[in-house]
């Protein structure tokens, strides 16, 4: 293959001999990004891998034979930062073709959000907002997996790790200045955790707001169809919507058909049905979950709402005192899962029994927040959300 034309600060590899002997001498930190295709696929197909080392750049075809071992021992060695930006998805990408995810992981947009520069930020208008720097966003919707690559998508890939040095830079000075350096390590810890697991989501059904439209028997019909759905899905890379559709699934877990025979003859009418996989359709329909009966129920009623909405009121105030923008220190489906937890039910967190459960910083003892709002969350929102829970359980104002 004829080596692209790369700029004086960037080099094609396809060699892993040439990528093992540039990364032989460990830096302190490098800058990685991925460029991945989705569309066909369910897990993301690794197409370059863009590594800003020093004063270089690194643009890494993993298509080439042993490119991806050779690269593996950078991404697992724990001596080297790997500084990313919104690294989810990257990070799934590399565990799915290097076998390993990358850490230690400073997340520029993480930081950004912590520091109270924006939440979910893009990395060309943070780039743009903290260095003054313009950058291309020509090549976003680029195909990455043809070969060879194009002049345009070879510097907008360089420049999507030739700046990542210098927003760590800053990012780490307002994060100290803030002391919340701490906070940074934690939620970038669980994006590698996350991604290391590659768990399913468990409660699937929750997202779809149909679901709250259904009793308790056709949602537990809809989330045996989502979990096989999604299991199907990840073990034969698929798309999830290709295996079966998400309106389709409701409407079987609404009106589930008599018997198998039934069930085929609507797959066979619907355009972008799983005909072929009627059996394995009926099988997971009609099979009842280990675990189903522990499935929260979707919220739909009133005091349901209010409560949720005495919750966000809480944390948005919170927000504003600690100068993060909305949605970092929760987002509603945290705060759904922390109601669902039972944690801030009057029985818990009543006025009288609370003193004797407090520990310094005004965490409580012995009671698990859920998920990302466990850690240096709770520390912020216990005593925010506290008063807040009260009223609702109480119906008024404390």
């Amino acid at each position: 293959m004829t080596t692209p034309p790369i700029s004086a600060t960037a080099q094609w590899i396809t060699d892993p001999a040439m990528l093992a002997a540039r990364l032989s001498v460990k830096p302190a930190r490098v800058g990685l990004d991925t460029e991945f295709i989705r569309e066909r696929t369910y897990w993301p197909q690794l197409a370059l891998v863009q590594i800003a080392i020093d004063e270089d750049i690194l643009l890494v075809d993993p298509l080439a034979p042993g490119i991806t071992a050779a690269l593996a021992p950078l991404l697992a060695d724990r001596s080297v930062l790997k500084v990313m930006h919104s690294a989810s998805e990257d990070l799934v990408a590399l565990k799915r073709a290097c076998g390993v995810v990358p850490q230690p992981l400073f997340d520029t947009q993480i930081a950004a959000a912590l520091a109270g520069v924006g939440a979910g930020i893009g990395y060309q208008r943070l780039v743009q907002e903290t260095l003054g720097v313009a950058l291309s966003k020509g090549e976003t919707r680029s195909d990455w997996l043809r070969r060879p690559l194009s002049d345009s998508q070879l510097d907008y890939a360089a420049d999507d790790v030739r700046h990542l040095f210098a927003l760590h830079d800053v990012l780490t000075a307002r994060l100290q200045e803030l002391d919340r350096s701490a906070w940074l390590q934690e939620d970038c810890a669980r994006l590698i955790s996350n991604a290391e697991r590659d768990e399913l989501e468990r409660w699937p059904h929750l997202s779809l707001r149909a679901a709250q439209y259904l009793d308790q028997g056709a949602q537990r019909r809809l989330l045996r169809l989502l979990r096989w759905r999604d299991a199907y899905a990840r073990d034969n890379d698929r798309p999830r919507t290709w295996i079966l559709e998400n309106d389709f699934a409701t409407a079987l877990a609404r009106d589930p058909p008599p018997d198998v025979a039934a069930l085929q003859r609507q797959l066979d009418a619907q355009p972008k049905a799983p005909r072929r996989l009627g059996e394995a359709v009926w099988q997971a329909l009609a099979t009842p979950l280990a675990d189903e009966s522990d499935s929260p129920s979707p919220r739909s009623d009133e005091r349901d709402k209010q409560a949720l909405r005495k919750l966000q009121d809480a944390v948005a105030a919170r927000s504003v005192e600690l100068g993060l923008p909305d949605g970092v220190l929760a987002s509603r489906r945290w705060l759904e899962a922390l109601l669902d937890s039972g944690l801030l039910d009057s029985g818990l967190l009543d006025a009288g029994s609370l003193g004797s459960r407090l520990l310094d910083g005004g965490v409580l003892a012995g009671d698990a927040w859920p998920g990302p709002l466990a850690g240096w969350r709770r520390a912020q929102l216990e005593a925010a959300l506290l008063p807040a829970s009260t009223q609702e359980a109480t119906g008024g104002t404390q």
